[in-house]
């Protein structure tokens, strides 16, 4: 089991095996504010590391979320799709706001990736 990695866009992967759920981190979302919409990727959808994902669409601007890894997604957050539940993403963006999960094709790509404790470096420099 791995514990929880970050991209310096602010986007996490939680992977466990070759599988990984992504979101945006805590950060993130108090920077975005209030989440409006989510366009989730749709099943199946292969990603490379660094390709846009989704979009996140806040009272404030839109957001394009980068895959951290590459792979196939297997599956999408759904209840963040309706209006209704998208602030999920605001109230547990660690947990219950995870955007997808993706069947990595390289789970090497991970060790490129900030641990957590760099990544509150990272932002607490920003």
């Amino acid at each position: 089991m791995r514990v929880r990695r970050y991209t310096r866009e602010h986007t996490w992967v939680h992977a466990i095996g070759s599988r990984a759920l992504v979101g945006i981190s805590d950060f993130a979302q108090r920077e975005l504010g209030d989440i409006a919409y989510v366009e989730l990727p749709a099943v199946g959808r292969r990603l490379a590391r660094g390709e846009a994902a989704c979009t996140v669409d806040s009272l404030k601007s839109s957001s394009e979320i980068d895959s951290p890894v590459s792979g196939t997604v297997v599956e999408a957050n759904a209840p963040l799709a309706s209006e209704g539940s998208c602030g999920l993403l605001n109230a547990d963006p660690l947990g219950a706001g995870w955007l997808f999960a993706i069947e990595m094709s390289n789970p090497g790509e991970l060790d490129a990736l900030l641990s957590e404790e760099e990544y509150a470096a990272y932002v607490g420099s920003a």
